[in-house]
Formats: C-alpha cells, sequence, structure tokens
C-alpha cells in the first residue's frame, strides 16, 4: 500500500480524507481546516515490555505526521518509553495497556493508562518524572474510574524561527533551547 493510497483508505471512526481536487477549497479554508482538525489514535496491548518497542514505532510515526523534528520525536519516543516503564510497574498482570494518542496541528497529548490492584499517582519528586517533563514538555498524572492510572504527556511542536535552517544555530537540538 502506498502512502498515497494509505491517506485515502477508509477506517472506521477516522475522519474522511481531505478532497482530492486541490481546486475544490481555497488556500485559506483548507489550511483552517487542517489547523482545527484533531485525529485520535488509541492503542491497546498487553501490559508487558515486551509490547513497548509496537508503541515506540507507533508513537515516532505518529509524532512524524505532525512535522515534529527529529529530535522531538525521539524525545517522544524515550517519554512513552519511561511513562510506560513508570506505570507497569503497577500493572495487574493480563491486563491491558492503553495509549491513547490526541492529534492537533501543532501538539500531541500523550495518554498511558494502565488498570492496578492499588493505583497510585507516580511521585513528582523522582528522576524518571524528571525526564519524562524534560522530554514532554507538560507532564501530568491522574487516577480514573476502575482502578485506572494514567500518565499524561503534552508535546507542542517547535515553531520554526524564519531564516534558520536547522543547522545555523548553534543551539539546534539542545534540550535548553527548546520551547516546550
Amino acid at each position: 500500500m502506498t502512502e498515497d493510497t494509505a491517506a485515502t483508505t477508509a477506517v472506521p471512526g477516522q475522519r474522511d480524507p481531505a478532497p482530492q481536487d486541490p481546486g475544490s477549497q481555497d488556500a485559506g479554508t483548507g489550511q483552517a481546516d487542517r489547523e482545527t482538525t484533531q485525529d485520535h489514535v488509541t492503542v491497546c496491548m498487553p501490559a508487558e515490555g515486551a509490547y513497548l518497542s509496537v508503541l515506540r514505532t507507533a508513537t515516532a510515526g505518529l509524532a512524524a505526521r505532525l512535522d515534529f523534528t527529529l529530535d522531538e520525536i525521539e524525545d517522544l519516543r524515550i517519554a512513552v518509553d519511561e511513562a510506560c516503564a513508570m506505570l507497569l510497574a503497577q500493572a495487574i498482570p493480563g491486563t491491558n495497556l492503553e495509549c491513547a494518542f490526541d492529534l492537533g496541528a501543532d501538539m500531541m497529548t500523550i495518554t498511558v493508562s494502565v488498570v492496578a490492584a492499588e493505583p497510585r499517582i507516580p511521585a513528582r519528586d523522582t528522576f524518571a518524572w524528571t525526564v519524562l517533563s524534560a522530554l514532554a514538555g507538560t507532564v501530568d498524572s491522574r487516577l480514573g474510574d476502575d482502578d485506572q492510572v494514567s500518565i499524561v504527556l503534552r508535546k507542542h511542536r517547535e515553531t520554526p524561527v524564519p531564516g534558520l535552517g536547522s543547522g545555523d544555530s548553534g543551539n539546534s537540538g539542545h534540550p535548553g533551547a527548546r520551547s516546550g
């Protein structure tokens, strides 16, 4: 299946693809539609570390779709892996890990959840939480119904500075130079 075919293949619950005729809408309307449209993707798998490579790959693919930089994509892959590791320690054996991706025009929200026997919010004063915050931008956690524990990561895509190429800035890719 080619990328063009994949983009036009209907999937239940997915929004309809954009019109194929570029002249059917003006450029301003098309841009506005892309900025307000939000896709939602959910991946559900056994709550076992052996499946995390699938989740890292899905994270990278979705972030690339939103034109995140290579550094941002790698940061998100590591952040998702770290969030999962924190939650898998609490997961009831034989249950599932669920990862929900909400895709905006320049932001990705990732919610990783498990069902725990003794649900507790991950501690925010740990090295793991500090790593998550540095990699994902905004990190939160919550307890849900039915003993569900979730970690929510929100990452905004860097806005390129006009006139600067990726290699023109000495701070390109440096964590301290990122805006969020």
